[in-house]
């Protein structure tokens, strides 16, 4: 599928697709009733057309950690709703937090999650940030930064799943939560960190999936769980490269030096056990084939269910526990003498 927004890094590989495009409207339409210049024609469009797979193999596995940010924000990528209706069926969406109001930021509700063989099928609680597609439903969404009442409405929501015993699924795609003064007003902080003591002692399995962007206290607030799952080219951090750059060089322009140094690729993240699995993006991501990876994602997510619904709920707390607690890697150097 060709994206509608172009990437820089990607602008070669387009020019060529349209070129190869081109040369095949030109055969099909019967402009050329030469047979021998046809039969050259196909041969070129076959080497145009090795050209165009090398030269897309060759960017999409080389890709910087900057250029993986860029596909991770990509505005045709799927976000969770996306996924909700293309993994499961009978998705019955719960609003409100009981507090304050419903945050649109966050959504969420039971689903059923069943695979094709029909051997697997189990309702489950999935919850997810969701950002929107244009200015108008960007601000309906917030952007995907969510206000304390999407962090509380997902802490009721899983609430819910551990009384019905019901597994958790969360999708974390957002650039942070919102920072605005009414927000703290709000309690954003203390709605966070109550998630994140309470998801530790939730006693069902619960699996996290960082499909996008997963930027600071805002991916972690429904990040806690079994299992974190992150797609190929999403990015997960403390904090947004830009905002890295600002702080350390007092300017947005050195973010790729910033996006290098943070280290917030899968690939690095696996390498440091912060993340237990990566999953497999189409080439070029999953905004090229969204079937394709909604499909490669509930695929994964059922083989990492199975295990879990097998466990009794005082191992998985303490198993969760201990995860986070021995989670990351770091070096001590002697002190000089």
């Amino acid at each position: 599928m060709m994206a509608k927004v172009i990437l820089d890094f990607e602008k070669p590989l387009v020019e060529l697709e349209e070129k190869l495009n081109e040369m095949r409207r030109y055969l099909v339409s019967g402009e050329e009733k030469n047979g021998e210049i046809s039969s050259e024609l196909s041969r070129e469009i076959l080497t145009l057309e090795q050209k165009v797979e090398d030269l897309r193999l060759s960017i999409y596995r080389n890709l910087t950690r900057w250029q993986r940010v860029q596909l991770a924000r990509h505005p045709e990528r799927p976000y969770t709703l996306d996924y909700i209706y293309m993994m499961t069926s009978d998705f019955a969406e719960m609003s409100g937090d009981r507090l304050f109001g419903d945050d649109k930021a966050i959504v969420g509700g039971f689903a059923k999650l069943t695979d094709d063989e029909q051997r697997f099928s189990k309702t489950v609680m999935i919850i997810g940030h969701q950002k929107g597609r244009d200015t108008k439903s960007n601000l309906y969404r917030n952007f995907g930064m969510a206000q304390p009442e999407g962090y509380r409405k997902a802490l009721r929501l899983m609430k819910l799943a551990e009384k019905f015993k019901k597994p958790i699924i969360t999708l974390i795609d957002t650039p942070g939560a919102f920072p605005g003064i009414e927000a703290e007003e709000r309690g954003q902080a203390e709605a966070i960190a109550k998630n994140l003591f309470e998801m530790a002692r939730l006693k069902v399995p619960i699996i996290c999936v960082i499909i996008g962007e997963g930027a600071s206290g805002g991916a972690i607030g429904i990040g806690v769980g079994d299992r974190i799952l992150m797609l190929e080219n999403a990015w997960y951090s403390v904090i947004s490269p830009e905002s890295c750059s600002s702080i350390l060089w007092r300017s947005w322009n050195f973010k790729e030096q910033a996006a290098e140094a943070l280290k917030l690729t899968a690939s690095d993240l696996i390498e440091h056990g912060v993340i237990d699995r990566v999953i497999a993006e189409p080439i070029g991501g999953a905004h090229r084939n969204p079937e394709q990876s909604a499909k490669t994602l509930k695929q994964i997510l059922i083989q990492e269910l199975n295990p879990l619904l097998k466990m009794a709920p005082s191992e998985l707390v303490q198993e969760r526990i201990e995860k986070f607690s021995k989670m990351g890697s770091w070096h001590e150097d002697s002190p000089a003498r």
